[in-house]
């Protein structure tokens, strides 16, 4: 498979900036608007549904009869996220990733200079030395025995002691307290670490839209547990605690492996034979509870479904020959691509992401190249969102 087949172009105004909200009005008796307003809703985002052996795809709801239904104003009614439970039955289990995501964009000042300068916090390193793995910009700026100030105050300040990769360096923050104290001052200082495709690159405050407090939350999944990604598993945000309840409530269990997702899922791909593309390495962890529900259900003939790129990682990386999964507690740098077979999950729930990234890689390797390119088509023409706060597939395994 080569790079160059999942080349599209993609319009500006179909990423998705802000989460999918739903748009309220309050009238008088006399029909008069008295106010207006808006109340985010992820799981009302539109849901395209592809049908891997029947090589289908829905967009718009329909009645009992298979008829077509229309909104007030007459236009096609579209699947949205919240009608996925109908798609299901009493037993199957959904994969969640519980990763946390913490706030890893901070901005700093550059000694003598007083040079703006990103650090983007990767992982933590030692505890005890307040080591850390970081990626600066613009790194040209930024050498061996700099420091950094990150407040006002002066308080909170890291030097450079090592270079990693181009923009890589380590940090040796130099903040006396306990550990605990210090990276809740360090999270402090921080902001959501939002993908550059929703803010732009200018360091000056030159951004596709502002970051916001409300993003920590809005780019968090409302199951995330286990802190250490640095990009939310991007599916998972669809999924509102309504929702896990209605499921809940279907009879639909649920189960959680942790994958801390790394910025590797963005990076550019420089070949176009993707054999030869190398994955960064991800923390990842799925514990014995997660495969006894898992294995029991799949053993019951129930369905497993996947819920986004990250769980599919996770789990081809620990399942075994024969079609159980497995414990592992470890790194994964697994690259998944068509042509793969996949030997756990049968249904999947994926964002619609950008083109050449590894992520639709990764979707069309599920559903196949042919089915999910033709989606992505129809998402194009029809309006669909992309991205994080994008739309959602749904591929069915029927």
């Amino acid at each position: 498979m080569k790079l160059s087949q999942f080349k599209f172009k993609l319009p500006t105004e179909q990423v998705a900036l802000y989460p999918h909200t739903e748009e309220h009005i309050i009238t008088t008796d006399n029909n008069e608007t008295v106010n207006t307003f808006s109340v985010k809703r992820p799981d009302k985002a539109r849901l395209m549904v592809l049908h891997k052996k029947s090589q289908t795809i829905d967009m718009f709801r329909t009645d009992l009869d298979g008829n077509p239904m229309s909104e007030i104003d007459g236009s096609p009614s579209y699947i949205q996220f919240t009608d996925l439970v109908k798609y299901f039955d009493e037993g199957d289990t959904f994969i969640f990733n519980n990763t946390k995501v913490f706030p890893a964009r901070l901005y700093g000042t550059k000694e003598k200079t007083d040079a703006k300068i990103e650090v983007f916090l990767l992982r933590e390193l030692n505890q005890e030395m307040r080591l850390w793995d970081v990626l600066v910009e613009p790194a040209r700026k930024i050498r061996i025995g700099n420091k950094l100030f990150f407040d006002e105050s002066g308080t909170m300040v890291a030097e450079v002691i090592d270079n990693t990769t181009s923009r890589g360096r380590t940090l040796r923050f130099l903040y006396d307290c306990p550990h605990d104290e210090f990276k809740r001052e360090l999270f402090a200082l921080g902001e959501s670490p939002l993908p550059r495709y929703v803010i732009s690159k200018d360091l000056n405050g030159g951004r596709e839209r502002p970051v916001t407090e409300e993003d920590m939350d809005d780019f968090q999944c409302v199951f995330a547990e286990k802190e250490g990604a640095v990009t939310a598993p991007a599916t998972g945000l669809h999924f509102t605690r309504e929702m896990m309840k209605r499921m809940e409530i279907a009879g639909i269990h649920n189960a959680f492996i942790t994958l801390h997702c790394g910025l590797g899922n963005f990076n550019d791909i420089e070949v176009e034979d993707l054999t030869k593309h190398k994955m960064d390495s991800e923390q990842m962890e799925i514990t014995k509870e997660t495969c006894e529900k898992v294995n029991k259900a799949k053993l019951e003939g129930h369905r497993i479904c996947a819920v986004g790129t990250s769980v599919t990682k996770a789990t081809e990386t620990a399942v075994g020959t024969d079609g159980m999964l497995k414990p592992y507690e470890g790194w994964t740098n697994k690259f998944i691509f068509p042509p793969y077979d996949f030997g756990l999950a049968d249904c999947m729930i994926a964002n619609f992401y950008h083109p050449l990234s590894t992520l639709i890689m990764n979707v069309a390797a599920f559903g196949g190249y042919d089915l999910v390119m033709e989606a992505y088509k129809k998402a194009l023409a029809n309006g669909y969102k992309f991205g994080c706060f994008g739309d959602a597939m749904l591929i069915l395994n029927d």
